[in-house]
Parts: C-alpha cells; structure tokens; sequence
C-alpha cells in the first residue's frame, strides 16, 4: 500500500475532482485522530499547514507524508 493510500477519496463528492487541500478536521478524520492532536501536530510541525487568508489548511498529500515519516521512525527506533 502506497503513502498516498490516506483515505480522501470519501471527503469530495462524487465524480469531483480530488481536494488539493483539506480543513484541520478532514486531516484528522484522514489520520483518525481528534481535531486538538491534528493542530498540535501542526503547531510542531510535524504535519504541514497553510494559512490562506484566515483558514489554516493542509496539503492533501500531507497526511501521507506525515504517516511515512512516523512509519520510518519506528522502524529506525
């Protein structure tokens, strides 16, 4: 199974194209983690972000990443 295997597909509607980003709370759905551990992820750096205007948004592919990083870090440990 690929990083980009974090499952979005259920977040855009039906023949939509696929988000380029996604809210806090759709990357914490994505990781299956609550809202408050997906900002302070976010606040470490660990998972990236963006602020356009006032809305904080992160990368589709960032959930992956952030999950492949995880994934590299526990077999290195």
């Amino acid at each position: 199974m690929s990083t980009a295997a974090v499952e979005i597909a259920p977040l855009a509607e039906a023949g939509a194209p696929a988000p380029v980003f996604l809210t806090v709370e759709e990357a914490a759905r994505c990781l299956r983690i609550g809202r408050t551990t997906c900002f302070a992820l976010i606040r470490t750096g660990e998972l990236e972000s963006l602020t356009i205007g006032g809305l904080r948004r992160v990368p589709a592919d960032a959930p992956a990443a952030y999950l492949a990083r995880r994934r590299a870090e526990q077999r290195a440990a």
